[in-house]
């Protein structure tokens, strides 16, 4: 064979070898805590079939009880794809910087890029505000959560300064749905979820906890009032597991990117609500969620 016709034929036979070995027998997506299990494996179904069609391999969805759940797989290289929120994100990155890469992120239907965390209580209760909330049961969502603890928290000490000493207990349900449903069963007397404050309140917002817990007929929003709202959050970003090939990577940008045009209803879905996009999103964009994490760490 002559040497130039045996070096294609080697040089072949590498890329092929290191396209095998780039190739993805299958993927995975995690799905954070905040509703029940069923739930979630329901909305976010049509998203599942969405990626296995355009990726070609096998697609599953877990769906851990807590946020930490998702954290650690996406650490430990057994889930591919999570939408996480901010704070959840930053402890992503704090444990191991080159665990994922971000994508993408909502954008609400007035254009911004974040949400707030909500203060709420039972219409019934006389609880109009969070100083009316003071020697009452509250509840934060997951330790984990941007919008559920690492924000509100910090604002209300802030302001309030020790909540255990403000409140007359304090307590983590779980999650949003936990704290919503909590909540309107009189579990709790006040506690926090997360919304675009965008629309109506008796629709639970435009999207958010809110907005899914009224879908699903969970809560009546009439049955609850707003005590509380805080500074607007960065949305949480989409991420890809890093060491995963690089088409794989530009499949799952495009296929969430052009969502809101082929398939509006499942973009919905995975948006918990109305939104205008999913839009392109960076690291630099968790500076500030980085170290509100970083301090409650004492890091």
């Amino acid at each position: 064979m002559k040497p130039l016709l045996l070096s294609l034929v080697v040089s072949t036979a590498l890329a092929s070898t290191a396209m095998a070995q780039d190739a993805i027998t299958g993927f995975n997506i995690g799905i954070l805590g905040g509703e029940n299990a069923q739930d979630r494996m329901t909305n976010t179904e049509c998203f599942r079939a969405m990626v296995e069609a355009e990726l070609g391999v096998p697609v599953k969805l877990f769906t851990p009880a807590d946020y930490d759940g998702v954290i650690q797989g996406l650490l430990g290289g057994t889930l591919d794809y999570a939408w996480l929120g901010a704070s959840a994100y930053a402890k992503t990155y704090l444990t191991n910087p080159e665990a994922v890469d971000v994508i993408l992120t909502k954008q609400n239907l007035d254009g911004t890029t974040g949400y707030y965390s909500i203060g709420f209580a039972r219409a019934d209760s006389g609880i109009t505000s969070m100083e009316d909330a003071k020697g009452k049961t509250f509840a934060f969502a997951d330790p984990n959560s941007a919008s559920g603890y690492l924000i509100p928290g910090a604002e209300l000490r802030e302001k309030f300064g020790n909540l255990e000493s403000y409140f007359s207990q304090v307590k983590m349900s779980g999650g949003h749905e936990q704290s919503l449903v909590g909540v309107a069963n009189g579990d709790f007397d006040a506690a926090v979820a997360w919304a675009d404050g965008l629309g109506e309140w008796e629709d639970g917002f435009t999207s958010g906890a809110f907005r899914k817990a009224a879908d699903s007929g969970l809560v009546d929003m009439n049955d609850l009032v707003e005590i509380w709202r805080s500074k607007l959050i960065p949305e949480g970003p989409m991420v890809l597991r890093r060491s995963l090939p690089q088409d794989a990577k530009d499949k799952m940008f495009a296929l969430l990117d052009t969502m809101w045009e082929t398939d509006p209803e499942c973009a919905y879905n995975v948006a918990a609500g109305e939104a205008q996009d999913f839009v392109p999103v960076s690291h630099e964009d968790y500076l500030g969620v980085l170290a509100a994490r970083k301090l409650q760490e004492g890091m």
